[in-house]
């Protein structure tokens, strides 16, 4: 029999807050109701704020991140429309293989799982497609699998220097809300993300926002929907009521996940989650293993992949964690099944949750036959948190 809580370091669905739990605990209401449509308009308006958007739309979708890729396609293109995308990870492969079942003209480089999106191969090849027959490139903002992060901005500047018109999509699931993520000034026209992740809500909407830009591409797609059209959606947006039932309990849970992460306020929100992500590296290091990203300028501020030494699998890491200490690592995904384990860093997390990530990976890790000398990875990133901690408590003092 396990006692206390499961601890869960998963990149989602991650930690709920108290608060939103509670928030959703609310009786079933009329999704028609005079009130109904103020409220989500609230939540839309704020989430705006998160995507950093003043001019796009942002669309609640009832369903998941991957729901919203699927929107986010067969609103804006057509079959047979060329596509530019990287496979450098599990999501960015999902994501290329839905491009493909839908019709679309992938143009697919491939790269190590470790690697970012690459921007100087799109360069080259935006560059030589002097027809426009690309009409979207696609960056998988963080590759929750590999634990890497993407210059999306990089990604736009090529596009201007190229005066290329093809549309920018983001899959930002594991990245918006928790990491910097500039929809207006990077020039991004679909972004996605999930009530899952950085928005500490239980999954259930798929959240896109649409430039103007993809709008008015929206008006000319042929591309078949029906419960994903764009236009059903927009049509309403301003009244902040659905064309379909919405799960109206998880709006309010998403009201009360807003409404702490605006009170913190964002740069506040990514330098936490920086600073912690930080942390997990120094104790990853601290034990002499590696992480899946290729190097530490694109490592994740969200999740950490974490390559198992040779002879150990991550599989039984993952499942002693769980069985002997009630702790849920995220698994080696796809071709990494086995050699790698994650610890997800994103929403709703303080200090002492990675301490307990990381002290429970070194007992996990030992028994499964890795050489971890016990307190290594927690002092290292004690010390880091210590110091972080000192840093800012002397410039509270002075200010």
């Amino acid at each position: 029999m396990r006692t206390g809580i499961n601890t869960l370091f998963i990149p989602g669905p991650t930690n709920v807050p108290e608060v939103v739990r509670r928030a959703m605990n609310v009786p079933m209401e009329d999704q028609r109701g005079p009130e109904f449509g103020a409220f989500v308009l609230g939540i839309l308006a704020d989430l705006k704020k998160v995507y950093q958007t003043e001019t796009g739309r942002v669309i609640l979708y009832p369903g998941s991140g991957t729901g919203a890729w699927e929107a986010a396609i067969t609103n804006t293109l057509n079959p047979g429309d060329k596509v530019l995308m990287a496979r450098h990870g599990h999501f960015s492969t999902l994501w290329a293989e839905m491009a493909t079942k839908l019709g679309l003209d992938v143009e697919l480089v491939d790269l190590a799982w470790g690697a970012a999106t690459p921007v100087n191969e799109f360069a080259r090849r935006l560059a030589a497609d002097r027809q426009g027959k690309i009409k979207a490139v696609f960056v998988t903002h963080n590759e929750t699998a590999t634990g890497v992060t993407s210059d999306v901005a990089a990604v736009r500047k090529v596009l201007d220097d190229s005066f290329h018109d093809a549309l920018l999509f983001v899959d930002g699931v594991s990245s918006i809300g928790s990491v910097e993520f500039k929809m207006d000034a990077w020039g991004v026209d679909l972004a996605v993300t999930g009530s899952q992740k950085g928005l500490m809500c239980p999954a259930g909407f798929g959240v896109l926002a649409v430039s103007q830009k993809a709008l008015a591409a929206s008006a000319q797609a042929t591309s078949k929907r029906a419960f994903f059209d764009l236009k059903d959606y927009d049509m309403l947006a301003d009244t902040g009521y659905f064309p379909y039932t919405p799960p109206a309990q998880l709006l309010h849970g998403m009201r009360a996940a807003l409404d702490r992460i605006l009170a913190e306020g964002l740069e506040n929100v990514f330098a936490r989650h920086a600073r912690l992500a930080e942390g997990i590296r120094r104790g990853v290091a601290a034990w002499g293993l590696e992480t899946c990203a290729e190097h530490q300028s694109i490592a994740s501020n969200t999740v950490t992949a974490i390559r198992v030494p040779e002879g150990v699998d991550a599989r039984d890491v993952i499942r002693i964690g769980f069985e002997r200490y009630n702790t849920s690592f995220g698994s080696g995904l796809a071709r990494l099944g086995g050699k790698v384990f994650r610890i997800g860093h994103l929403g709703d997390l303080n200090e002492a949750m990675c301490l307990t990530a990381l002290s429970v990976a070194e007992m996990a890790l030992a028994e499964a036959g890795a050489a971890v000398e016990f307190g290594s990875g927690v002092a290292a990133a004690q010390a880091w948190y210590a110091q972080g901690r000192a840093v800012r408590t002397n410039r509270i003092a002075a200010e």
